[in-house]
């Protein structure tokens, strides 16, 4: 403080007291932020009490951005603070956008690894308007169905429109650019126009998924007009009520049965495939020659309408539209639809139940078969070490970790079949830490519920199938799947010899008539050499190179 008893600050005793650099004060002094109440004989300034507090507004004000015009306008009480305050707040609000526009296609350039030829491009497609951006899809649409006679499907296209938000996030600005990108793709072009064709073909066929309907359709964005505004959609008609719901049901069921570990080819798959089609039928209505009934016409007939959607592109498209959007992204159909179109191909007719398959089925000689054939797949996967793990194996490009987790859930499935309780976790994980425990513990719990809970001589399931021939269906899965261990460590493939036949004799009788289809259990049979045991035979048949 000022020796001569004034209370007056010099500018070197206010930075010290507040910290603000004696530059910076007096840069401000002379913007009039900070006047001084007086000077020194030598012209030096001098600051009155005041001074500290009024250098923290200012402070204050300049770390928030607001610019020394501004601040001289508050501080001269020639503007409110409020309104200063909100006019800042705005600049700020558009130079976040700018820079969110800036880093979104920075981004972009350094996801797709653009040339710097594209860097143009890309940074006027993101600063487009929106009805700019409209005129690229309708653009895309009207080329790629140009000819098509498929007016519904047409303006389902376009009634879905890329309307990014007044403050769109990173990510919706980078789902505007790759969209833009895609639909200059010849292959989304393409597809687009498979599907408009099959429109124009089954016209009043609506259900399928991945195909426009008007006004909605299941797995896309919903949108009530040309400009997909956000008012709510308008009510559908019943038929394509319906159609959503089969959509929704297909994918449901689907997901389920993988996550089930349903086979698609499996017995157990058909009565999904029958609600399916059964759901499905009412959809029909309106078109050319429709299925009355489930047969082999009605299951045709929808497995083209799955295999005309499938279409990754097109799904991709309205993925990228949902998030330029920001609506919720329709449900993948990629699980559910892989599976559903194996089913179908399985099961191109009704089943028709054979019995035969349940015939000669003793119960004690199937629970030594699998005792046998588990007591040497069991020293197989004793002998399996940790880096044995991850070796490939014959089956099904699965890794011996993940052969050895579904060798354990066959004998923890059919163990939750006896007690009620079918198990529809087959994607877990239940080998844990240590491979050799997991095994031993599963045949150990099996042969308990085997033995003690009746199944051996009961029936299971709407086809009544005997507990017993579950049982054998193990034995058959252990056996093979002990070869496929066998030949991915090195080890003799000869297991449980007194078993093997008689279980290669059940697996012809309970697979014999199963389908080879694409996505089916087993690959088409291979000839096994001359002179194979009968687990190389038993590999062979399962579709095995033993060779």
């Amino acid at each position: 403080m000022n020796e001569d008893g004034t209370g007056l600050l010099t500018i070197g005793e206010l930075a010290g007291l507040t910290g603000v650099p004696v530059k910076t004060i007096r840069s401000w002094s002379d913007h009039d932020l900070l006047p001084p109440a007086a000077r020194t004989p030598a012209g030096y300034r001098l600051y009155g009490p005041d001074a500290p507090a009024r250098l923290e507004i200012v402070r204050s004000l300049r770390a928030l951005g607001i610019g020394l015009a501004a601040i001289r306008s508050v501080l001269h009480r020639e503007c409110t603070l409020a309104g200063t305050a909100a006019q800042w707040a705005d600049a700020l609000d558009a130079q976040i956008r700018t820079l969110r526009l800036q880093s979104a296609v920075l981004r972009s350039v350094a996801a797709r690894g653009s040339a710097a030829e594209e860097l143009p491009y890309m940074t006027e497609l993101a600063r487009l308007s929106a009805r700019e951006r409209r005129l690229i899809i309708t653009d895309f649409v009207e080329d790629a169905l140009d000819g098509v006679d498929a007016p519904a499907y047409r303006s389902g296209l376009l009634a879905a429109t890329p309307d990014l938000p007044d403050d769109p996030t990173p990510e919706q600005i980078g789902a505007w650019l790759e969209l833009a990108a895609l639909v200059r793709e010849p292959e989304l072009r393409a597809a687009l126009r498979r599907l408009a064709e099959y429109s124009a073909r089954t016209a009043g066929a609506v259900g399928e998924p991945g195909a426009p309907a008007e006004p909605d359709a299941p797995g896309e964005p919903q949108a009530d007009g040309p400009d997909a505004t956000s008012e709510p959609p308008a009510p559908e008609a019943p038929d394509e009520q319906s159609a959503i719901h089969v959509a929704e049901l297909m994918r449901a069921r689907g997901e389920e049965a993988v996550a089930a570990g349903i086979a698609p080819d499996s017995p157990a798959a058909e009565p999904v495939i029958a609600e399916l089609v059964a759901a499905w039928l009412p959809t029909q209505t309106g078109t050319a020659d429709p299925p009355a009934e489930d047969g082999p016409a009605a299951r045709a007939r929808l497995l083209e309408q799955l295999e005309t959607a499938a279409e990754p592109l097109v799904e991709r498209y309205w993925q990228l539209l949902c998030t330029v959007t920001g609506r919720p992204a329709p449900p993948r159909w990629d699980t559910a639809g892989t599976w559903t179109t194996a089913a179908l191909r399985a099961h191109p007719g009704p089943y028709a139940l054979d019995r035969s398959a349940f015939d000669g089925t003793d119960p004690d000689r199937v629970l030594r078969a699998y005792e046998e054939v588990a007591r040497d797949v069991a020293a197989l996967v004793a002998a399996v070490r940790p880096e044995d793990l991850a070796l490939p194996t014959p089956c099904a490009g699965w890794t011996v970790r993940q052969l050895l987790d579904h060798m354990v859930w066959e004998n923890l499935m059919a163990t939750s079949i006896a007690e009620g309780t079918p198990r529809a976790d087959h994607t877990a994980d239940h080998l844990g830490d240590d491979h050799r425990t997991a095994f031993a513990d599963s045949v150990r719990a099996a042969r308990a519920t085997f033995t003690g809970s009746g199944m051996l001589h009961r029936t299971y399931g709407p086809y009544e199938a005997p507990g017993a021939m579950i049982v054998q269906q193990v034995v058959v899965e252990l056996l093979a799947h002990g070869w496929d261990l066998a030949r991915a460590t090195g080890a003799p493939t000869g297991l449980a010899p007194e078993a093997a036949e008689e279980t290669l004799a059940a697996a012809r009788r309970i697979y014999g008539a199963a389908p080879r289809t694409e996505g089916s259990s087993f690959a088409p049979e291979r000839p096994a050499p001359p002179g194979a045991g009968a687990t190389d035979r038993l590999a062979a048949f399962l579709g095995r190179e033993v060779a």
